[in-house]
């Protein structure tokens, strides 16, 4: 068994070198599609919602892989690759200050009105109503994640690792955001 994993990690790290932007985004949309399954069995969802898990994977695969891949890159350059603490610090406050609430928002509307088909008034009222204590949240639980990627993560790896840890946050984000009607599926 540890010869297949050995193989697979190895072919993935081709991928990785040979086409970063593609990997990445579809490293992101399986993970994505992964925590989506997870909170659909969480949420008691009977049977598996597959427009859903699809739509939710093509937000991995379209948005979020992609920003991840263009985020880090300018990181590193208007940072000029340095490492240092007070680097990262600034790496964090910067991400948390600006990408944070950003994909906050956006997943949320995205949910609503493509996952769901909600009216945009819906919308609008479960962002109003739910979006501040989300984002208080990820900043408890995100600067952290930030650190250790920045820190310690070479380049390459640093979507892989933030696509694994949101993965997580999105069973967070997809129980929150979703509608009680989903219930009935």
């Amino acid at each position: 068994m540890s010869e297949i994993v050995k193989q697979s990690w190895k072919k993935y790290l081709t991928a990785l070198q040979l086409h970063p932007l593609r990997t990445k985004a579809i490293t992101a949309g399986v993970l994505v599609g992964c925590s989506d399954v997870i909170a659909q069995k969480i949420s008691g969802v009977k049977r598996l919602q597959f427009r859903r898990l699809l739509l939710l994977m093509l937000y991995g695969f379209a948005y979020s892989g992609p920003f991840g891949h263009f985020l880090h890159k300018l990181m590193d350059v208007i940072f000029q690759g340095k490492k240092g603490n007070k680097t990262v610090a600034k790496k964090v406050l910067l991400e948390q200050l600006t990408t944070s609430p950003w994909n906050n928002f956006f997943f949320m509307m995205y949910y609503g009105l493509v996952v769901e088909g909600r009216k945009w008034g819906l919308v609008k009222n479960k962002v109003r109503k739910d979006y501040p204590s989300i984002q208080l949240t990820a900043w408890k639980f995100w600067p952290i994640v930030g650190w250790i990627n920045y820190q310690y993560m070479p380049l390459q790896f640093r979507v892989l690792f933030h696509s694994f840890v949101a993965s997580c946050w999105a069973i967070f984000l997809n129980l929150k955001a979703r509608s009680i009607t989903t219930k009935k599926a």
